[in-house]
């Protein structure tokens, strides 16, 4: 199995996923309108003589039809993805996070494709006590609507569980991403904590004690290699929380492991936040059915962003760089 179509690739989890896979000789197709105004390119695929780049929408049906035909496995990341860039578009959210993916689902099993793998969110856990860790089987709590679409999404997917359909299907929820990309976002969590040490010598947060799970982007990658080629009886219909026990951590956590790398570190607390989320996750089931132990830590990400400052002389406002703005 090697022709793979990432739906939302040129994003920046599905950027490097999407180079990993063509490194190993697998044919790659990219379906992205390249939406955000900032650093929307693939520019460091487009050397490799495997990829193929469809500039489409999925909220066109006609073309996605056209498009998504004899692969082995489709995984869907796309999207508007955030709760800060769905609140600022909330109808244009509901058309791509509602009807594109609900688009992208219908022509994948109607095209009966072997694999399709969703990419969902352990935002869907919401505000849970923290004493608790949400499993699989957890209820699920959407508080914004970047989550809720997720959910939808869920839903409709497991509903072809019982209609004999040829395709297997596997959700994913991911955790909190961090790491490198070619399409890089400085808005979430780690990546934007070490950006503000290194460049304002100074880290905000907001509701320091609020737990979530974190995970490395080549980790995401290896986790859905494991599902376009494990036995399809242990992840037909089946989800999945996407990540690791071990990378657990409240935003207090993470900013002492950062001051550990910085000197004359200002830190500022601030209670009451626009972001009520606060959730462990349980992540066994993935450990244990598919054997993913995860290759990058939090430590490690913190010294991979702060390396690619060393390293890098960027004018840029930085302050651009995350899922902020649509093209207008």
């Amino acid at each position: 199995m090697s022709k793979i179509l990432l739906v939302g690739g040129g994003g920046y989890v599905g950027n490097p996923i999407a180079y990993n896979f063509l490194k190993k000789n697998y044919e790659v197709s990219i379906i992205d309108n390249f939406i955000y105004e900032h650093k929307s390119t693939a520019s460091n695929l487009l050397s490799f003589p495997n990829l193929r780049i469809f500039e489409e929408d999925i909220r066109n049906k006609l073309a996605l039809e056209k498009i998504v035909k004899d692969y082995d496995a489709v995984i869907i990341l796309a999207g508007l993805v955030g709760d800060p860039i769905t609140k600022k578009y909330p109808e244009l959210a509901s058309q791509i996070n509602d009807a594109g993916i609900k688009n992208i689902i219908d022509v994948v099993f109607n095209n009966k494709i072997k694999k399709l793998i969703f990419i969902s969110t352990c935002s869907n856990y919401g505000l849970i006590p923290n004493d608790d860790l949400a499993d699989e089987q957890y209820e699920l709590n959407p508080i914004s609507l970047y989550s809720k679409s997720k959910v939808n999404a869920e839903n409709y997917i497991m509903s072809f569980k019982d209609k004999n359909t040829d395709t297997s299907a596997t959700i994913l929820r991911f955790a909190t991403a961090f790491g490198l990309s070619n399409r890089m976002r400085f808005d979430l969590t780690v990546n934007h904590f070490v950006k503000d040490a290194e460049k304002e010598k100074k880290i905000v947060i907001y509701d320091a004690d609020t737990w979530r799970p974190y995970c490395h982007l080549q980790d995401f990658s290896n986790i859905i290699e494991k599902v376009i080629f494990v036995n399809d009886k242990l992840v037909n219909f089946q989800t999945f929380n996407a990540g690791s026990n071990q990378n657990n951590y409240t935003k207090n956590m993470i900013v002492n492991e950062i001051s550990k790398c910085f000197s004359n570190l200002e830190i500022k607390t601030v209670e009451g936040g626009n972001d009520k989320r606060n959730y462990r996750v349980n992540f066994n089931k993935i450990k244990n059915t598919l054997n993913f132990e995860p290759l990058f830590s939090i430590k490690d990400g913190i010294n991979e962003i702060k390396d690619f400052f060393n390293k890098t002389s960027l004018s840029e406002d930085l302050s651009n760089f995350g899922n902020y703005t649509i093209k207008k």
